[in-house]
This record gives C-alpha cells, structure tokens and sequence, in this order.
C-alpha cells in the first residue's frame, strides 16, 4: 500500500510540473523584478530625451536584436555605431509624451510595451529654426535576466503621424 501511495504521489508530482526544492517567484520578487525592468527602459528612454547613448549598450544584451519600424537593424552595437548613434547629432531635441508602459514578468523573461508620442526638433543646416517633428510610437521589448541583470534582448519599435483633432 505505501509503495503505490509513493508512486501515486511521484506519478503526480511529474504530471504537474512539480519538483522538490522548485520555488515559486512571490508577489514581493515579482515587484521587484517589476521595478527593475522599468528601470531599463526608463534609464533607454532618459539617453535619449538627453541626445546621449552613453551608458545604453549595458543595458542590452550582447547579442540583442533591434527592428524598427520594418527594418531589421541587427544588435543594439550595430544599431548604435550605424543608425541612432548619429541620428542624435541631428537633433536638437527629443522629448517623449503621453507615455505609458505594460510590464508582464514571466521569469526569466519580461515582456513590455510601451506606447508614446515623441518630439524631435531637428538641427537646422543653414542657422534658423529646425523642423519639428511629431509622431505616436509603440515599442515592444523582451528583456531576459541573466546573471542576477535585466537585459534587453530583442527591441521593435515603430511610429506613425500623429495626427491631432
């Protein structure tokens, strides 16, 4: 009778998924987790409202992937050397508004969406007044931890006009 209790018990434990020692993340580390994701994206998002992508590339894993707005840009390094590196020197500004941002934890990976208009004034060429340019975004990112840090390791983001009533 205790050998099939035993394995009635073993047969469960192995159905459902469950193993001895296995825990499961509580509220209180979810949140934490939580904060530190926001975190990332805050301290991205800070860079670039400063013109600045210094201290971003540690943000993102070293084999992260970027996609923007239907193109593939390859590993945050190569977007970074290749496209919003030298994008920023054009810019006079860039200020993101109306933002608002998802977070869902599922350890070890966090999935995120942001949604935002962004402002960007642009340098002029010859001295007088810039262009300003206005448009709605959304991002979605998946960020993993690995070695105790959040990383970003695949980042898309795309705009459209933002038209106003």
């Amino acid at each position: 009778m205790k050998r099939i209790t035993l394995q009635i018990f073993l047969m469960a434990v192995f159905l459902t998924g469950t193993s001895f020692g296995q825990t499961n993340p509580n509220k209180e580390n979810l949140d934490q987790d939580r904060a530190a994701v926001l975190r990332i994206l805050e301290s991205y998002k800070e860079a670039l409202q400063n013109l600045t992508t210094e201290g971003t590339l540690e943000l993102f894993a070293e084999d992260s992937e970027v996609f923007e707005s239907g193109g593939v840009e390859g590993t945050y390094q190569h977007y970074l050397d290749h496209h919003i590196g030298p994008e920023l020197g054009h810019f006079n500004s860039f200020k993101f508004s109306d933002y608002t941002i998802e977070v869902k934890v599922e350890l070890p990976f966090a999935f995120t969406t942001e949604s935002y208009v962004y402002t960007i004034g642009l340098k002029s060429e010859n001295g007088g007044e810039g262009k300003m340019i206005s448009r709605k975004g959304v991002a979605t990112s998946i960020l993993k931890k690995m070695d105790g840090e959040w990383k970003i390791v695949k980042m898309h983001n795309s705009s459209r006009n933002n038209w106003k009533n």
